[in-house]
């Protein structure tokens, strides 16, 4: 008889086939196979709107790389119950530290977006009350291994799943600005609009724009650079 998973995780990603990966293996693995935990890959190129499965375009603004499509990703990140916690992996969100796996281990569902390109389109972050959550200030190609860590950090968690539980009681646990908003096609999107100085073609309002939002961003969501970032570069 299969027992009730203690916890599900729901991953968007364009490369499912990564999944379980590492995680079909050792504690996490066995914990799978019994059923303790349950684990659902989407493919997100499964919920483009078009032929070819378009899940990017161009950055408004101006710049190198693609930016993920909000109307894709929304319907990608509607396809797990509305009851998931919905989390969009990102170098600009919380860091992750065993006291947020604990409380993630601790959610019942779980929903984790796998960004790749230059990121997500803003206004889905809005619409959808994203949480972000990072993994260090370094950047990766994607999300997928930082959902790999989360996943396996939370898993070990899990009643049942570690030989000697009372061990977790005992174990331990680059200046910068934090990237501003992206945006992409369409420039409305249920009534979200562009910021108008994206679709202006004016470069230099451009980079003052996305220098004083990186700026807001960083001294909003992580006070630890935002110090360094402010000091004399003298001092």
């Amino acid at each position: 008889m299969t027992q009730t998973p203690l916890w599900q995780v729901h991953v968007l990603t364009l490369f499912p086939e990564m999944f379980p990966g590492p995680l079909g293996f050792s504690l996490p693995g066995k914990a799978l196979e019994s059923g303790i935990w349950k684990l659902h890959a989407h493919q997100l190129r499964d919920f483009a709107f078009d032929k070819h499965h378009k899940v990017d375009d161009t950055p408004y603004g101006g710049g190198s790389g693609m930016v993920m499509l909000a109307e894709v990703i929304d319907a990608a990140l509607n396809a797990p119950p509305k009851t998931a916690r919905k989390i969009y992996l990102s170098p600009r969100g919380r860091r992750l530290d065993q006291a947020l796996l604990k409380e993630l281990s601790a959610t019942p569902e779980i929903a984790l977006l796998c960004g790749r390109y230059e990121g997500l389109d803003q206004r889905v972050i809005e619409a959808q009350g994203l949480e972000e959550i990072s993994l260090g200030d370094f950047v990766l190609a994607g999300g997928e291994i930082p959902a790999l860590a989360l996943i396996e950090g939370a898993v070990r968690l899990l009643p049942g799943v570690l030989g000697n539980e009372a061990a977790l009681g005992e174990e331990s646990f680059a200046a910068g600005l934090l990237e501003y908003p992206q945006y992409t096609r369409p420039a409305l999107w249920r009534g979200r609009a562009v910021p108008e100085v994206l679709l202006q073609g004016d470069h230099a309002k451009v980079k003052e724009w996305r220098l004083k939002q990186a700026e807001a961003l960083t001294k909003e969501k992580r006070q630890d650079l935002w110090e360094v970032y402010r000091k004399p570069k003298n001092s």
